[in-house]
C-alpha cells in the first residue's frame, strides 16, 4: 500500500498547485516540458555527431517538442523514433495543455468582466439596487424623462445620465432584456451592470453608492413562507449605506426606497438618517385599485399618468420660475399645461399639498407648482405661444354625494397585497362594502396573514372563501355576475411573474365565458405582474393595472423630483383632491363647448377640468383624452364623461 500512498501524495500536491490558478498551471506545464526535453536530449546523446554536446541535444529535443515541422529533418531510425515521440508529446503537453490553460484563463477573465466585479469610478450617477420585474421599465422611465432628467443633471452638474444597476448576478441576458424593453433599445449599452447584493458593503462600494446623485431601492421578491421579507432587505441595505458613509466620513446620498408595509416607515427613517423618500409599493397599488373600484375606468388615467409612453404626466416645477404670479396668471401663460395647484413648505419639514387652490393664490419662491402636461417643456414659458384668457377658479369646496348602497366585491386570487387592500377599503367610512376573497391558498394561512396585518374584516363585511377559480364549476358557484366588481389578482405564491399572470389571464377568460351568459355585467379589474404581458389583453373588456410599471414610474419620477411623492399620495388616498369621472349633464354646458369653456365652467365650482372619456374609442383604440387643445370642441355625446379633479 505504501507505493500507492506515495502516488496519492504526489497527486494531491499536484492538485493543490493546479488549483492555485493559471500561473501555477503554466509553471507545472513548463516543468514537464523541461523534463521531457531533458530526457529526449539524453536519449540521442549516444548517437554522437551533432549530439555530442548535451546542451545541443536538449535544444534539439525542445524544438521537436514545440514545433512538429522539424520531424522530417531527422536521420536514422533511433533519432526518428525519439523525434516522433517528442512530437506526439508536444501535441499533448505543449500545444494541448498550454492552449487549454490559456483558453480557460481567458474565459474565466471574460466571465469575471461580464459579472461586473470591478468598482465603477463615477460621480453624480443614478444607482438601482436590485434586479426585479420593475427594473427594465424603471430604466425606460429614467431614459424617457427628457426634460425632468435635464433639470436633474443640471442640478448635479453633470452632462448625461449614467446609470448603474446592481443585480445578484449580472449577465448578458439582462442586457438583452433591457434592449427589448420599449423606451430603452440601443441605450441598453449605456447601463452599467454590477453583480452583488444590496445588503453587501462590497457590492455597494462596487456601484459607488456614496457618490451617487440618487439611489433607488426597489422592493425585492421573496418567498411567502420566508421570515425574511423584502422590507427587511431594504432596511439592511439602508443600514449598510449609512454605515459606509459614517466610516468614510462622507455625506449620505439621496435614496428612494420602496417598501411593502407602510407601517415600516418609522423603521426606515430610523435606519437611514439622510434624505430619503419612501414609496409604499403594496399600499400604492391597493389605493389605486380601491379608487378604481369607486370610480370605474380610472385605470385608463393611471396607465397614462403613471406609465411611460405617450400621454400626459404630472410635473413639479420650482416656485422661482413663476414667483409673484397668481395661479390664474400662470395658467394663462401655459397654454399646453393644466395648473393643478401648489406645494407649500411645512414648518416641520416636508410639504403641505394645496391642489385645487384658487386662481388668485400668489406663487412664492419657496413654493412648488404642480402641473399636468405632455412634456416637461410645456410646463415652462413659451413667448411664441399666445396666452390664454384668464380663468377665475373659486376655492374648492367638498361636493356631497348621495350615499350609495352596499358595494359587493369579489376578489379572485391571493397575494401579499390583500391585507392592505382590505385595510384600504375600510378607510372609506362613508362607503359600505362587502368583500368575498376567494383563493386556493389554505384558509388558515390567509387568516394568519390578515391577523398579522391587524385587519378588521368586519369593517368591510369580509369573508375568506376557499375555492379554485380556475375550476369552472367552482367559479360558477360563486355567481360572479351578482357582484358589482370582480378583481383578479396576480399571485405571488407561484414560481414566476409569467406563470402568475398566465393563471390570472386564463381565469379572466373563463370569467368572461360565464359573464357572457348574463345580462348584467360587473366591473372587472385585472392585475398583472409582468410588463411583457401588457399587450396580451388588448381590446378586452376588463380594466387592467400592471403593478411593476406603475411602481417603476413612481420610483423613477420621485428620484428625479422628490416632491412628486406627496402629490401622488394626495391624489390616490382617501380625502383631499381626487380624480373622478362626472356626467356632463351635471354642468351647464352648451352643445358646442370647447375645452376652454369647460375649464371656465368647472372653475366656477372650484374644480379643474382634465379631459374627456369617450364612450367610443378613437382611431388609436383609446377612450381617454387628457389635456386636449383649449380650442378643441368637445362634441359630447351620450355616454361620454368628463374627467375632473375635485373634492368630495
Amino acid at each position: 500500500m505504501l507505493p500507492f500512498r506515495i502516488i496519492d501524495r504526489v497527486k494531491f500536491v499536484l492538485e493543490r498547485q493546479l488549483l492555485k490558478g493559471a500561473g501555477f498551471q503554466l509553471l507545472v506545464v513548463g516543468l514537464f516540458i523541461g523534463l521531457i526535453s531533458l530526457i529526449g536530449g539524453l536519449l540521442v546523446v549516444p548517437q554522437g555527431g551533432e549530439f555530442e554536446d548535451p546542451g545541443a541535444a536538449i535544444w534539439w529535443a525542445f524544438l521537436r517538442l514545440t514545433d512538429p515541422g522539424y520531424l522530417g529533418d531527422d536521420v536514422g531510425a533511433w533519432q526518428r523514433i525519439v523525434s516522433t515521440l517528442l512530437t506526439l508529446l508536444g501535441y499533448v503537453v505543449f500545444m494541448g495543455t498550454l492552449v487549454a490553460i490559456l483558453t480557460r484563463w481567458l474565459i474565466a477573465k471574460m466571465t469575471d468582466l461580464e459579472l461586473g466585479l470591478t468598482p465603477v469610478t463615477l460621480r453624480n450617477h443614478v444607482v438601482v439596487l436590485g434586479w426585479t420585474a420593475q427594473t427594465p421599465p424603471l430604466v425606460a422611465e429614467l431614459f424617457g424623462s427628457s426634460g425632468r432628467m435635464r433639470r436633474f443633471l443640471e442640478k448635479h452638474d453633470t452632462q448625461r445620465l449614467r446609470l448603474v444597476v446592481l443585480a445578484d448576478e449580472a449577465s448578458v441576458e439582462q442586457l438583452y432584456e433591457l434592449r427589448n424593453e420599449p423606451g430603452v433599445g440601443r441605450r441598453a449599452r449605456e447601463v452599467i451592470l454590477r453583480s452583488g447584493s444590496a445588503i453587501q458593503p462590497d457590492a455597494l462600494h462596487r456601484v459607488a453608492c456614496l457618490d451617487a446623485a440618487a439611489v433607488i431601492v426597489p422592493s425585492q421578491g421573496y418567498d411567502a413562507e420566508s421570515p425574511v421579507t423584502s422590507d427587511v432587505e431594504t432596511v439592511k441595505a439602508l443600514l449598510s449605506i449609512a454605515a459606509q458613509a459614517r466610516h468614510l466620513g462622507v455625506p449620505l446620498p439621496f435614496v428612494v426606497a420602496e417598501i411593502q408595509d407602510m407601517r415600516k416607515l418609522s423603521v426606515i427613517e430610523r435606519a437611514y438618517p439622510g434624505a430619503v423618500e419612501v414609496v409604499a409599493g403594496d399600499s400604492t397599488i391597493s389605493r389605486l385599485m380601491v379608487q378604481n373600484v369607486l370610480h370605474p375606468n380610472l385605470s385608463e388615467v393611471y396607465n397614462e399618468l403613471l406609465t411611460a409612453g405617450e400621454g400626459n404626466e404630472i410635473f413639479v416645477r420650482g416656485g422661482e420660475t413663476a414667483e409673484g404670479l397668481t395661479l390664474g396668471e400662470l395658467a394663462a401663460q401655459r397654454p399646453d399645461a393644466i395648473v393643478l395647484g401648489l406645494l407649500h413648505p411645512a414648518q416641520a419639514g416636508g410639504w403641505t399639498v394645496n391642489l385645487l387652490a384658487s386662481s388668485d393664490t400668489v406663487i412664492r419662491n419657496e413654493d412648488r407648482v404642480v402641473l399636468l402636461a405632455r412634456d416637461y417643456a410645456d410646463t415652462g414659458p413659451d413667448p411664441k405661444r399666445e396666452p390664454l384668457p384668464p380663468i377665475e377658479r373659486l376655492p374648492a369646496q367638498a361636493r356631497t354625494t348621495a350615499r350609495q348602497g352596499r358595494h359587493r366585491v369579489l376578489v379572485l386570487g391571493w397575494n401579499r397585497r390583500v391585507p392592505g387592500l382590505v385595510a384600504e377599503f375600510g378607510s372609506y367610512p362613508d362607503r359600505e362594502f362587502e368583500l368575498d376573497m376567494v383563493s386556493a391558498t389554505p384558509l388558515q394561512d390567509r387568516q394568519r396573514e390578515m391577523s398579522g396585518y391587524g385587519v378588521d374584516m368586519s369593517n368591510v363585511n369580509g369573508r375568506l372563501l376557499e375555492a379554485d377559480y380556475m375550476v369552472e364549476g367552482e367559479l360558477r358557484k360563486l355567481d360572479p355576475a351578482s357582484y358589482d366588481t370582480v378583481m383578479l389578482l396576480s399571485s405571488d405564491r407561484i414560481g414566476s411573474d409569467e406563470e402568475a399572470d398566465a393563471r390570472a389571464m386564463v381565469g379572466y377568460l373563463q370569467l368572461e365565458d360565464i359573464l357572457a351568459e348574463t345580462r348584467v355585467r360587473p366591473q372587472v379589474l385585472l392585475e398583472l405582474s409582468d410588463p411583457d404581458n401588457r399587450h396580451l389583453m388588448h381590446n378586452h373588456q376588463s380594466e387592467m393595472l400592471i403593478s411593476p410599471m406603475i411602481l417603476s414610474h413612481v420610483l423613477a419620477q420621485v428620484a428625479l423630483r422628490r416632491e412628486l411623492r406627496v402629490v401622488l399620495d394626495e391624489l390616490f388616498t382617501v380625502g383631499g383632491a381626487e380624480i373622478q369621472f362626472r356626467d356632463p349633464d351635471d354642468y351647464p354646458l352648451p352643445a358646442s363647448a370647447d375645452f376652454q369653456f369647460l375649464e371656465k365652467t368647472l372653475a366656477a365650482r372650484g374644480e379643474i377640468a382634465l379631459g374627456v372619456r369617450r364612450e367610443a374609442v378613437d382611431e388609436r383604440g383609446r377612450h381617454l383624452q387628457i389635456n386636449p387643445p383649449r380650442k378643441q370642441y368637445l362634441d359630447l355625446r351620450k355616454g361620454d364623461q368628463l374627467l375632473v379633479m375635485c373634492r368630495t
